[in-house]
């Protein structure tokens, strides 16, 4: 074990950690990558996965990760342009020093980062460039307790899961099923966790299908390596994870290519830590992470973009009912190729009274994107109560959105949905925004209504909106609406 000495004089002169590539792994070839720790001579090669973005003009893009003390270099070639007459490295508040010339792009990171680089405006051949700390609790894979599946980084391994779970339940709890790099493809499509189990997907891993965590706790997904799902039809209805009726589980560190559902699907679950994840995505209904009738969820530190909402919020949806509470939402950067960055309140318990959904804050987001044609689904920052629903006690705050295509900052309404709500919902209330800054124009107006007289949307607060620098003083500069049926709405 290396003493505190070492590791600090380590951490000093900088490391950098970069993966294996397996055999079979798609890769994207529009870029070339070099990082290296700053005042190293050796660059290394840096790899990009193919992600595929937005499912109006299905792109094939670029990612790549590697992990980092100290300082890094990286140095991005883009052959496929002759000339680069401007790069964007976004999100803008990370402020990353970067320069180009006619073919190179440069940047020096001081900090672990989850970048977007944009070569002549281009957003759908964009490299996402993910630059994270280095895990220091990798599992012992000597280790007693510990089911390790050997990669090959030459060709793929097939597991079959029905033996692979039968093995788990034999061993103690905690045990671990470790994912060594290579190309794994799970039988049948998907392999369930049980409770007291992590699961470790190394760097250079490619785990082709979905893990379910059903009634369930206990239970942590995590490391460096990637779930793909770019091969299964829209249809299939295969998320990357799916957690239903569990509690105490943990996903982190890991990225998700193309599941053609949602990312992360939490129903009736609670106590949930979604954090340091990447997900990408180009089908309808291809969300990121979604919870239902679930308390006590924390997504953190996440780079979400996706082609249907990227974070959204309900009550009762299939067999997951109750209340939706406690939700935290921080330090992620949201792309929505299509619908919402963020949406609370569609679905619910409409046979009976509704669900209550309450207790929810946004902070420090950086939302990249916002496109969406059709005018039910407008909004970066939506609430849209259906389905008998009451929402209250939303924050937002320290809110950065840096452009929208076609949309609007914000949708705050009582509706009555006819594609998805038999009822119309009942109440928003008590809802904050602060510190909201949208850098771009033309957007949309942004509405804030009730239904009815009954049905009221009440004691909403803006407190300094800024749009293009400025901050905003009346209504009409915020361009935003505010119709019939509500009470004490304000602008600060």
């Amino acid at each position: 074990m290396k003493s505190h000495v070492t590791k600090e004089r380590e951490w000093k002169m900088g490391k950098l950690l970069n993966y294996p590539v397996p055999k079979g792994a798609v890769l994207q070839k529009d870029f070339v990558v070099r990082a290296r720790s700053a005042g190293e001579k050796e660059w290394q090669d840096i790899s990009c996965y193919q992600v595929k973005v937005d499912m109006h003009e299905v792109s094939e893009a670029s990612m790549a990760y590697f992990d980092f003390t100290g300082e890094a270099e990286v140095e991005i070639t883009y052959p496929g342009v002759f000339f680069i007459y401007r790069a964007d490295v976004r999100p803008l508040s990370a402020k990353v020093e970067y320069s180009f010339d006619s073919k190179t792009v440069r940047l020096k990171l001081k900090h672990p980062v989850k970048l977007s680089i944009e070569i002549n405006k281009g957003r759908h051949h964009n490299l996402h460039l993910f630059a994270g700390e280095i895990m220091e609790q990798e599992p012992d894979i000597s280790g007693e307790n510990i089911l390790y599946l050997s990669g090959n980084l030459k060709r793929t391994s097939i597991h079959r899961t029905e033996e692979l779970m039968y093995k788990v339940e034999k061993m103690p709890l905690g045990r671990t099923i470790y994912f060594a790099p290579g190309v794994h493809y799970l039988e049948e499509c998907t392999m369930r966790i049980p409770s007291d189990t992590s699961v470790y997907l190394a760097g250079g891993a490619v785990v082709v299908g979905t893990f379910i965590v059903s009634r369930a706790r206990n239970v942590r997904i995590y490391g460096r390596g990637c779930l793909y799902l770019a091969g299964f039809e829209r249809f299939s209805g295969l998320n990357g994870i799916r957690l239903s009726h569990s509690s105490n589980v943990r996903i982190e560190g890991i990225h998700l290519i193309n599941p053609p559902h949602y990312s992360v699907y939490i129903g009736d679950s609670e106590n949930v830590l979604v954090e340091d994840i990447s997900s990408f995505s180009c089908e309808g209904w291809s969300d990121g992470i979604d919870m239902m009738s679930s308390r006590n969820v924390t997504v953190r530190n996440c780079f979400l973009r996706t082609s249907d909402d990227c974070i959204a919020i309900y009550g009762r949806r299939w067999d997951y009912n109750g209340d939706t509470k406690n939700i935290l939402v921080t330090g992620c950067s949201l792309w929505a190729d299509v619908a919402h960055p963020t949406m609370i309140g569609t679905h619910g318990d409409y046979e009976n009274e509704g669900n209550i959904l309450e207790n929810i804050r946004f902070e420090n987001l950086d939302i990249l994107e916002h496109n969406e044609y059709q005018a039910e689904y407008l909004g970066c920052l939506a609430i849209n109560a259906g389905d008998k629903n009451v929402v209250r006690n939303v924050s937002y705050e320290d809110i950065r959105i840096e452009h929208i295509e076609h949309g609007k900052i914000l949708d705050i309404q009582v509706k009555f949905n006819p594609d998805y709500n038999p009822a119309c919902g009942r109440q928003i209330e008590r809802i904050f925004l602060k510190n909201i800054f949208y850098m771009g124009s033309g957007e949309e107006t942004s509405v804030i209504k009730g239904y009815n007289d009954e049905y009221r949307v009440s004691d909403v607060v803006i407190e300094s909106l800024y749009i293009c620098g400025k901050r905003v003083q009346t209504w009409e500069e915020a361009n935003i609406e505010v119709g019939d049926f509500t009470d004490r709405i304000e602008l600060r």
